[in-house]
């Protein structure tokens, strides 16, 4: 609850999208620290946008139209980022000609969070309703994330036509995106010590044939109405041993597996599985997210897309939120500034030009004029 005592940082949606995304940048939100983002998003749409019906709940922020039109759009942008490298407060560079806005967050995902937060004030005649939703907890566990407690909770804040999320896309489209796992794989030994190890059992050097049938893994490349989607199975962590004159009797490697969007989270660990066959390990997994079709082919998703003309089209490489909305047979694709590439680096910033590109693209999708 907003007091006077506890003031967020003042957002203005009004202002220059460029200094919008700084400002919002510069308020710290690294996952399960987004009250104050939050804070500061609702405190901008219950001052500038008198058109909305604005809820909180939780860390998330919901506004949404109600003008009885005959279909709804949704878009959504998530407030957390990962954790700060060096590269907070936000700051400008001109690079190779180009301008930039550098800083955690800046292409995952604020500009997109900022060119929707400056489009919730302006589209108070859009020819649908609009849902907006600015939400936490999205770069951790999926069960963690608070579209999961809205969908079961609150499922009338999801319901929409389309969905479109803010993530960044270089300023083109993505359609659909890949499923995501997590696995713990243990290996088992015998403790011993180190001077004596034929008396003991090395559970690290179980892990060996893992790493082996890792590195040989040649990754499938999925075509999805005309989109490629890159599978990728990698080892992401290794744990084990106590002391260096003790032979380790249990070690770990946590697997990261990537998977296209025609396959189920069985099917995926199946797969998994299946690689590692004839192994003696134990295998868990631990997090598992479905990936979501392109959904290009859909009406609401062939206006947009003819809403903004001659853009580029591909295949979402990692996984968004667009798979919740698909979960719940809503069509979305993911449109937002920056590079994809770029999300989760010491060196993340945005393209000025991506930031106001994004923008003018949705004022001219929804009938908007700058104000």
């Amino acid at each position: 609850m907003l007091t006077a005592e506890n003031l967020p940082p003042a957002l203005d949606p009004r202002t220059d999208i460029v200094e919008l995304t700084a400002a919002i940048v510069d308020i710290e939100s690294v996952s399960g620290n987004e009250e104050a983002l939050a804070d500061a998003v609702e405190a901008a749409l219950r001052e500038h946008a008198v058109h909305l019906e604005v809820i909180r709940d939780g860390d998330t922020v919901i506004a949404r139209t109600h003008r009885g039109l005959d279909q709804r759009v949704l878009l959504a942008g998530h407030l957390d980022t990962v954790p700060v490298a060096d590269n907070l407060p936000s700051s400008r560079r001109l690079r190779e000609g180009r301008e930039e806005l550098v800083g955690r967050g800046t292409c995952d995902m604020k500009g997109g969070v900022a060119a929707f937060l400056a489009l919730a004030v302006e589209a108070d005649a859009a020819p649908v309703d609009l849902t907006w939703i600015f939400y936490d907890h999205e770069e951790v566990a999926a069960a963690d994330n608070s579209l999961t407690r809205l969908a079961t909770e609150h499922p009338e804040y999801l319901a929409a036509d389309f969905a479109l999320l803010g993530e960044p896309t270089s300023a083109g489209v993505e359609g659909g995106c890949k499923g995501t796992m997590k696995l713990e794989v243990t290996a088992r030994g015998i403790a011993a010590h180190s001077a004596r190890d034929w008396v003991g059992d090395n559970a690290i050097h179980h892990l060996a044939p893992v790493l082996e049938r890792l590195s040989a893994y040649e990754a499938r490349r999925a075509v999805i109405d005309g989109l490629e989607y890159r599978e990728c199975l990698n080892a992401v962590a290794i744990s084990g041993g106590i002391a260096g004159n003790v032979i380790p009797d249990r070690a770990g490697a946590t697997l990261n597996y990537r998977f296209a969007p025609d396959t189920s989270v069985a099917q995926a660990e199946a797969h998994v599985r299946e690689v590692l066959d004839g192994l003696d390990l134990d295998i868990v997994v631990t997090d598992a997210a479905a990936g979501a079709l392109p959904g290009l082919a859909d009406d609401a998703a062939r206006a947009f897309l003819a809403a903004l003309g001659d853009v580029p089209v591909a295949a979402k490489q990692g996984w968004t939120d667009v798979a919740r909305f698909a979960a719940l047979g809503t069509p979305a694709v993911n449109f937002g500034p920056g590079d994809p590439l770029l999300a989760h680096t010491d060196d993340e910033h945005v393209p000025l030009q991506d930031l106001r590109v994004v923008l003018d693209s949705l004022r001219r999708w929804l009938g908007v004029t700058a104000r």
